[in-house]
């Protein structure tokens, strides 16, 4: 009973580490994997959470933007070392772009005539990393809009008036990184690369493979069953390891709660076991 996608108050979820955790075993859990965007300050209070308990097995994981020319691109590390230096200098590269996005996205609200500072926006992120999801958040407590949708509809999406784009890795750059941190490189919601046919999607993964990817995630929330079937058959084509995920985050995506991965249910335990197994497989030296 796993989940290898949720999100943390270290990035753009409402649940604390600790509050994802005791989620995570009220629902029975097995294994969680916190993988928040494009930092990992959130993994080692959920992995000493779980640990007090001895039932729940936490992976240290991130989730990275990477920039893409067709649609939107995740990749998720997993087993990564947190500690790596390069891994982790990069990491605090990412993290101090999106401040500084972060306050500008702020100046173009006030310019606009929304009466929000940055204090504002830290409060709904409860001391962790700010996202666009608190900003959202944010509006909607000051009565600018109804909810988090239409903040992003009107405001906050790509090509709205008060969005600013941040700095992300390339694929391969993004691959490497993974790999450098002693990590498993695996391609999140394939079906939101831009691909409507199933020959280029194919193709892409193909390259995407040469560059050192590791799997795909085939079991996701918001696939349908034909999409996973797609996946799992292009998975098995290219010998990449299938995962699964919720995507949770909590209060931005109330539709989508932890655990439930595909038809209603969590993702099969064998699915960890087989991505620990492709970690070992690599047999990566994490450089000093």
């Amino acid at each position: 009973m796993i989940d290898l996608h949720a999100h943390t108050t270290a990035s753009d979820g409402s649940f604390t580490p600790t509050e994802l955790v005791q989620l995570a075993l009220s629902l029975g859990l097995t294994a969680l994997a916190v993988t928040d965007h494009d930092t990992i300050d959130g993994v080692p209070e959920a992995v000493e959470a779980a640990a007090m308990t001895g039932t729940l097995e936490v992976v240290p994981g991130i989730e990275f933007s990477v920039d893409y020319i067709h649609g939107e691109f995740h990749l998720l590390g997993y087993f990564v070392d947190v500690a790596q230096p390069a891994f982790l200098s990069r990491v605090r590269y990412l993290q101090e772009n999106r401040f500084n996005r972060n306050q500008v996205m702020v100046r173009l609200m006030q310019e606009q005539g929304f009466e929000i500072t940055l204090a504002d926006v830290e409060a709904e992120a409860g001391g962790g990393q700010i996202g666009r999801p608190h900003m959202a958040r944010a509006m909607m407590r000051k009565g600018y809009v109804q909810s988090v949708q239409e903040a992003f509809n009107e405001y906050l999406a790509d090509g709205k008036p008060l969005h600013v784009p941040k700095v992300k890795l390339d694929p391969a750059e993004a691959i490497e990184l993974v790999h450098a941190a002693g990590g498993v490189a695996v391609l999140a919601h394939p079906r939101f690369l831009g691909f409507s046919a199933r020959d280029e999607l194919f193709t892409e993964l193909t390259r995407l493979r040469a560059l050192g990817l590791d799997g795909l995630e085939c079991y996701y929330s918001q696939h349908s069953s034909e999409q996973t079937e797609t996946y799992l058959g292009m998975a098995a084509e290219l010998d990449l390891v299938v995962t699964s995920g919720s995507d949770f985050h909590g209060v931005s995506k109330p539709d989508v709660p932890l655990g439930v991965v595909f038809q209603g249910k969590p993702g099969a335990p064998e699915l960890l076991e087989r991505l620990r197994a492709r970690r070992n497989e690599r047999q990566i030296v994490v450089a000093p």
